[in-house]
């Protein structure tokens, strides 16, 4: 992978001066690893997307997801892409070797898939929401529905999504209108709206498991009466084959300026009055569940607003280093050759000023990376409260500020670029484009405030 997506020493600056990421392996859950296991991970990460993800980037822009006979279709690169990062491990790199996972860090988890993130926002946009989805189901879910779902989650062959947003409702959840009514089977029957539901519909899986907000005909007012719900494009059978079409569909999918290559979809659900639904833990209870996939979403989200970020400004400083234009103010010959724009002190600015951004992001990302580990791994239980405190009074930060400011980031690099900016082969209006979004996925700045 080019060092202009994601700078190779800066990442094992942060891994191992900054965030002692050796140290971790000290504890009992990673004492199998070592600096070189990751740094394997590390190499074979950039490896892949590298390979898969970089060269479709520009295409999957430019040839976006299509509705066709109630189906989503994407250009044929993207399924070799995920294919190649399930088969490496990366889907379940956090995982214990007995669930067939590589047993690493979240810190180094994050750092892998940054390079992801950085080759291709949109298409490594399917594994972050699976990832999500599966451990939903698994701290959650009933052993039946960790069989019957998590299982093929964790072998790639299901991926996963959350349900959210309503049309009359944004991201005021709690005035979401999809039913949940109960049904003699002891499962439910949904019927309801969602919209921009990321990854609703592709091809690249054998199902689609949704984890939808819905509420019961009994359910108080509020967010306090919001229950959650597995909900599958495809039913599965008792022997886990899957099944007939669920009463899932497609209904339309949006077209945004950035993350293109994404399925953004509107599903409708129970057009029929056929949407079969699993309840999630207790009733009325969701919303609390659903933050677990939420906060996970925040991270990666704000990971993926700094690697944006990232490249584009390493990519305007290679620019700059490489670019001849005019003369330093003190050059008064004419006929003296020009400077390369590096030297101007104003392209100094904006390269510092992206500089700060990103790589304060970058470590802002990984620390918070670092701190799930600690909930998890720290000796003591109160070592591992306090740890727990300041991820979720970071979890938003972790969002909000790289969300905000590497897209400033990538203004300055669209600068320094000038008139080339507006040239396709230039990647770094594609940067700006896919991050503007950033700030609004999973909730606004004053949203999650409040």
């Amino acid at each position: 992978m080019s060092d202009t997506l994601l700078d190779s020493r800066n990442l094992a600056f942060e891994l191992y001066e900054v965030l002692d990421a050796e140290g971790l392996t000290e504890r009992p859950r990673f004492a199998d690893h070592n600096r070189e296991t990751f740094d394997a991970a590390i190499n074979t990460a950039r490896t892949i997307a590298d390979k898969y993800f970089a060269p479709h980037n520009r295409k999957s822009d430019e040839n976006e997801p299509k509705y066709v006979d109630g189906a989503a279709e994407l250009i044929p690169e993207v399924k070799p892409a995920v294919d190649a990062f399930l088969e490496a491990g990366f889907l379940n790199a956090t995982r214990t070797f007995e669930q067939g996972g590589m047993q690493m860090p979240n810190l180094l988890s994050q750092a892998c898939f940054a390079h992801f993130q950085s080759a291709n926002a949109a298409t490594s946009s399917y594994a972050m929401l699976t990832m999500g989805a599966a451990n939903l189901i698994e701290n959650f879910g009933s052993e039946e529905q960790k069989e019957r779902f998590l299982q093929p989650m964790i072998e790639g062959r299901f991926f996963g999504t959350m349900a959210l947003t309503e049309p009359h409702a944004g991201s005021s959840l709690s005035d979401i209108r999809t039913k949940a009514e109960p049904a003699e089977d002891g499962s439910y029957r949904l019927k309801g709206n969602k919209i921009y539901i990321s990854g609703g519909d592709h091809p690249l899986s054998e199902n689609i498991v949704h984890m939808v907000l819905a509420k019961l005909p009994d359910a108080p007012p509020g967010v306090k009466g919001i229950s959650l719900f597995i909900v599958p494009k495809f039913l599965v059978n008792d022997d886990g084959t899957v099944g007939e079409r669920n009463d899932v569909a497609l209904a339309g999918l949006f077209h945004k300026m950035g993350w293109r290559g994404t399925t953004s979809t509107a599903l409708n659900f129970g057009e029929k009055g056929e949407c079969v639904g699993y309840l999630v833990g207790k009733p009325h209870n969701g919303l609390s569940y659903m933050f677990q996939m939420m906060n996970e979403a925040r991270i990666g989200v704000g990971m993926g607003a700094v690697m944006l970020g990232y490249a584009g400004y390493l990519y305007s400083l290679e620019y700059a280093r490489d670019r001849p234009q005019g003369r330093l103010p003190d050059g008064k010959d004419p006929s003296s050759p020009q400077v390369s724009i590096i030297q101007h002190t104003d392209i100094k600015r904006l390269l510092l000023t992206q500089k700060a951004y990103v790589e304060g992001a970058f470590d802002l990302g990984l620390y918070a990376a670092r701190l799930f580990d600690d909930t998890e791994t720290l000796e003591t239980e109160e070592e591992r409260k306090t740890a727990l405190e300041l991820l979720d009074l970071l979890t938003p930060i972790v969002k909000s500020w790289p969300s905000e400011f590497c897209l400033k980031a990538n203004e300055h690099a669209i600068q320094i670029l000038g008139g080339r900016r507006i040239i396709k082969k230039y990647p770094v209006e594609q940067y700006y484009r896919d991050n503007r979004l950033n700030p609004i996925h999973e909730g606004t700045h004053g949203i999650q405030s409040l």
